[in-house]
């Protein structure tokens, strides 16, 4: 179904009822529906962009990570746009040759993009990893928090087409090996806070190339055996500045560990954002927000620290959904080849118990080394399927398996209530390609109702992959817009029933790995031509409903004002 128009909602809306037509033959319109592909459409979008980081041999850890890219809307014109960031190399460039940098693609709303970088001031020649978009100021548009390996960049965002680094004077240009950034307002004043993961306390001296050892072949050295590093927690003032609050909110360790995936969520639905933070070859973080400015981390009891059998993986990148629909939010987390990527099924109670085996999700993934990943209702069923993409960290893996460098990415179809909401891998064309690949972002840049994907490879160019059938079904996208409750709407649960089918989505920001993903809140509706009714609990804790929405549409939800 091809999008309708663009509606506003402010308090309430509500139509008359009709008489319900007989109701049509839902296995006749299912089997006349086309498969859903994905197509490869980087190069006659005109995103001219290549992914570089370090040597061909990787001889160094920092060199293998990167890295990540973000679909977001910078202007404000209804449009994706897409940035990636890119690395770099310990040798010198030369003078005559540039080095790589960050890019901005502006999406014209034709299918291309226009490269924007110089004209925005956005593009950073340091070595980038990964990248977060929130509006932090509270002023109407996008800012970009990039991290590096190296001082971090806060972009702030003019609302003319300009962005300004105010990293320094914000209080956040951290330096060292930053990751995934995650953005919520965890103590609920009306601001956004961010949490920045860290990985290692790297330098080249003191780790030697090719100091590792991998099934009989030498490789970089590490993560273990090198010193990890602090994540930090920052506090927005809210007059542009910040206040680092990791050890007065009890998220400082006093070893720490090497984080890769970080997510704030309300994965027990009490009123204010928690963090789950995916470690690499330690135990997983959840950090219960106590409600009081600091944290408790209850991922061991909770069950969302190990795998089944106890033991600590190799926790790259996160997805975070409601795949089960039952109304508790779910984390999935990708690991390293030989072993299995993890679903955490939450009950409810503030527990989770580990599902991969029952979900169909444990043997698919051990040949494969995962990084990022997205819940996504791809082709629309109304329920939550999942996107993982792959590709090795050891080049070195040619000596072993000659295909094993570059790896294929996955996209698993959920099965459905009749299907005991198990997934099954399906092919989806271009999105099956066997790449080296690492962050991921999910967006529907198209505007034409389902759900695309932007995926960054290392040494090489993205795939922008376009989702072709997918809106055979009816969809409703939602752009949050808050007024007590931070302007971009996080921490924001949305809950509809359509045909008396019950769906939940808590609006995060961050997840996956070093990317950003489309901030509108996207529901698959099967064959609902109306959303019955549609309720917002804003952080605020105010409640905001909504009843009989036409499907097919963009809506603008403002928060009510008191």
């Amino acid at each position: 179904m091809s999008p309708l128009h663009y509606c506003c909602a402010l308090l309430l809306a509500t139509t008359a009822c009709t008489s319900e037509p007989a109701p049509p033959d839902r296995a006749q319109e299912i089997a006349d529906l086309s498969p859903v592909l994905f197509a490869d459409m980087t190069t006659t979008a005109g995103i001219d962009f290549s992914m570089r980081s370090g040597g061909r041999i990787k001889n160094y850890i920092v060199e293998s990570k990167g890295g990540g890219g973000a679909f977001f809307d910078y202007d404000g014109d209804g449009w994706l746009d897409v940035y990636l960031v890119n690395g770099s190399r310990f040798a010198a460039y030369p003078d005559s040759v540039a080095p790589p940098g960050n890019a901005l693609y502006r999406n014209i709303g034709d299918g291309t993009f226009q490269e924007r970088t110089k004209t925005a001031g956005v593009g950073d020649t340091g070595w980038g990893m990964g990248v977060a978009v929130a509006d932090y100021d509270n002023d109407n548009d996008a800012d970009l928090y990039v991290s590096n390996y190296g001082a971090n960049i806060l972009y702030r965002n003019d609302g003319d087409g300009h962005f300004a680094d105010v990293g320094k004077a914000a209080g956040v240009d951290l330096a060292g090996w930053s990751t995934s950034a995650t953005f919520a307002d965890y103590d609920n004043d009306g601001d956004l806070d961010f949490y920045v993961a860290q990985y290692l306390d790297f330098a080249p001296e003191r780790a030697p190339p090719r100091g590792g050892m991998w099934k009989g072949v030498l490789v970089f050295a590490g993560p273990l055996g090198l010193p990890g590093a602090q994540d930090a927690l920052y506090r927005n003032e809210g007059d542009g500045t910040f206040i680092d609050m990791t050890r007065k909110a009890k998220v400082g360790r006093a070893k720490p560990t090497y984080g890769l995936g970080a997510i704030f969520c309300d994965y027990d639905q009490d009123g204010d954002p928690d963090l789950y933070v995916a470690n690499d070859s330690a135990p997983n973080f959840l950090y219960r927000n106590q409600g009081n400015g600091t944290f408790a981390d209850v991922a061991v009891e909770s069950g969302v620290a190990l795998s089944a059998e106890g033991i600590a993986q190799a926790g790259m990148g996160i997805a975070y959904g409601d795949y089960d629909n039952d109304g508790f939010s779910d984390f999935f987390v990708t690991h390293f080849e030989d072993d299995y990527n993890t679903l955490y099924r939450n009950r409810g109670d503030g527990s989770f118990g580990v599902a991969s085996a029952d979900a169909g999700l444990t043997e698919p993934s051990l040949p494969r080394l995962a990084f990022g990943t997205n819940f996504l209702d791809y082709d629309n069923d109304r329920d939550l399927d999942l996107f993982v993409a792959n590709g090795h960290v050891y080049p070195q893996i040619r000596h072993i398996n000659p295909a094993g460098y570059s790896e294929a990415n996955q996209l698993f179809a959920n099965q459905g209530p009749d299907g005991g909401h198990r997934f099954a891998e399906v092919a989806a064309g271009d999105l099956n390609r066997a790449n080296v690949s690492r962050g991921s972002a999910k967006g529907d840049y198209d505007n034409d109702g389902d759900i695309d994907l932007l995926v960054c490879n290392l040494d090489a160019p993205p795939a922008l992959l376009r989702n072709d059938g997918g809106n055979q079904r009816h969809w409703l996208s939602l752009r949050l817009l808050g007024t007590a409750s931070n302007r971009d709407g996080i921490g924001a649960i949305i809950t509809i029933i359509a045909d008396g089918v019950e769906q939940q989505i808590e609006h995060t920001n961050g997840g996956s790995f070093l990317s950003h993903s489309d901030a509108r809140v996207h529901f698959g509706l099967g064959f609902s031509e109306t959303v019955d009714a549609l309720e917002v609990r804003w952080p605020s804790g105010r409640l905001q409903r909504l009843e009989n929405i036409p499907a097919d549409q963009f809506l603008l939800i403002e928060e009510p004002l008191p």
